[in-house]
C-alpha cells in the first residue's frame, strides 16, 4: 500500500496528538476514576489533601 506524503503527514500529527494526550492524561485519569469510585469499607475517605499528605 503506498500512501501519499500528505496521507503521511496527517497520520504523524494524529500520532503526536495521541501520544501527547495519553501521555499528559493518563495519571489524572487514574486519579479521577479512584475518587469517582470512593475508598473502600473500613479506610479513611479520599481527598485531595490526602493525597497530597501522603
Amino acid at each position: 500500500m503506498v500512501m501519499s506524503p500528505d496521507v503521511k503527514e496527517r497520520l504523524e500529527i494524529v500520532y503526536d496528538v495521541a501520544k501527547t494526550t495519553f501521555h499528559w492524561g493518563f495519571i489524572p485519569l487514574v486519579l479521577y476514576l479512584g475518587f469517582r469510585k470512593g475508598a473502600e469499607p473500613g479506610m479513611p475517605p479520599l481527598s485531595i489533601l490526602s493525597l497530597l499528605w501522603q
